[in-house]
């Protein structure tokens, strides 16, 4: 099994005493019933409900009283009562409305219950008219494995702690193949434990036909109507070739779908978590404030699906140069991956950056807020005079830190830009991205005028 880092998250809301009934989002197979079985083996006892199961469904239709309901579900999974702590998991939650409303009854009246739930297409029912436990539960989001989670599961924990400890320059060579190796197979954990069995890219094809498939087997219960269903299908089908790309929603991928339909049919998978419509801030100042006039970047949850539908794995596998490959939209697309992979709440969101300047236009690829700066970062390799947006950038704020994302070992250089500021541009390899933030911070405290380059 692969060890997930939102375990910790578990460890903490279970020994916060003011914790409330936990509902887990995320995109169906990401791993959200295996890492709540690992959890469950931190409790005295452990109760499963599978909703998709008539006879657990039931339970919540026969009575709102929460005691009766708890007593009903030993019967039904035929237990003894425990002393101690109990995890009460109800799975594929959306199969009961009546059992989402039921949550607040056991936050109010059975405090001492520890109740998560989950559902592969519970999105679909959050906007509907269901008595939604609001103010009474908290969300957690899980999302495909990091860089960090698949050496975990490759058994390469070793080179993971190198990273942690940021003494990766030495064996640089042998991260960026591991990296490269992530980009391939993505962060479906199902994905990366079949790889992890044989090293065989070819005997996971399967598992991405089968992901893939129950995406779009899904998008027949996420659709409202037929002509929406037409639109998803053809999102869930064409879109992956979109990736990292600032998208049009009129006629999108080819279609001749209007803007309204397709922007509604985007805001459906948002919900599903599958993908994220990332757009561009309005100034670079914090609150970062998203310009929602602008055409968004579009960004799916997995690159491995994404390099699949693209028909792009034996390149990657083969090159030296991941940044070449795609117009260089892979290496964009798995750094949005980390950006957020490391982020267990609901909100988290990718920005970019853009400006019409003279004519022309100015666009950075990510932004991040780092205390109170907000941080630019290219996804580029070359030398430092091809990166004219971010110079532009960095001529509007008021620090002087950004940051480069590479295939070349880490180092900081100092730049000026033509208009005669000075900045560091911290030169990240891929397999640094979870290590973001401890480096700015770093940097901001540590970093010597003195030297033009050092290792973190």
């Amino acid at each position: 099994m692969i060890t997930r880092e939102i375990l910790s998250d578990l460890i903490t809301w279970k020994q916060r005493k003011n914790r409330k009934p936990l509902i887990l989002r995320g995109a169906r197979q990401v791993g959200k019933t295996t890492v709540v079985n690992e959890f469950a083996k931190n409790f005295d006892d452990y109760l499963y409900l599978n909703l998709e199961k008539k006879n657990h469904a039931q339970i919540f239709e026969n009575s709102d009283d929460p005691y009766l309901i708890l007593d009903s579900i030993y019967l039904q999974l035929a237990k003894q009562k425990k002393q101690g702590e109990v995890l009460i998991f109800i799975d594929e939650i959306q199969n009961s409305p009546k059992a989402m409303a039921i949550l607040r009854y056991f936050y109010e009246e059975l405090p001492n219950l520890y109740i998560i739930a989950a559902g592969s297409l519970l999105e679909t029912i959050i906007d509907l008219n269901v008595s939604f436990p609001v103010r009474r539960v908290e969300y957690l989001a899980m999302r495909p494995c990091s860089f960090l989670e698949f050496l975990n599961g490759i058994d390469a924990d070793f080179d993971a702690e190198v990273i942690k400890n940021l003494n990766g320059n030495p064996i640089h060579d042998r991260l960026i193949q591991h990296f490269k190796k992530y980009m391939i197979v993505g962060g479906m954990p199902a994905i990366i434990s079949g790889y992890a069995e044989n090293n065989d890219l070819i005997a996971i094809e399967p598992l991405y036909e089968s992901l893939l498939t129950s995406y779009q087997d899904d998008s027949q219960k996420y659709a409202k109507n037929e002509s929406q269903r037409k639109i998803l299908s053809h999102i869930l089908s064409a879109g992956w070739s979109e990736a990292a790309e600032i998208i049009s929603f009129e006629g999108f991928a080819g279609s001749r779908y209007k803007s309204r339909e397709v922007s509604e049919a985007f805001r459906v998978l948002e919900r599903t978590m599958l993908l994220e419509l990332a757009y561009p801030i309005i100034e670079p100042r914090i609150p970062l404030l998203e310009n929602m006039k602008r055409r968004p970047k579009l960004l799916w949850f997995d690159t491995g699906l994404v390099n699949y539908k693209a028909g792009i794995r034996s390149e990657l596998y083969t090159t030296d140069d991941v940044m070449g490959i795609w117009r260089g939209r892979i290496a964009e697309q798995v750094t949005a991956q980390e950006l957020l992979a490391y982020k267990h709440n609901i909100s988290a969101e990718r920005h970019f950056w853009s400006k019409d300047k003279s004519g022309s236009m100015a666009e950075v690829d990510f932004v991040i807020q780092h205390q109170n700066m907000v941080i630019p970062i290219e996804v580029k390799s070359g030398n430092n005079s091809k990166l004219k947006s971010l110079h532009i950038f960095m001529d509007e704020v008021s620090h002087d830190i950004a940051v480069r994302v590479w295939n070349q070992p880490f180092s900081v250089d100092i730049i000026t830009t033509p208009k005669g500021k000075t900045f560091k541009l911290i030169n990240l390899p891929f397999y640094y991205l979870s290590q973001l933030s401890k480096i700015l911070d770093n940097t901001i405290s540590d970093f010597s005028h003195n030297n033009n380059s050092q290792t973190p």
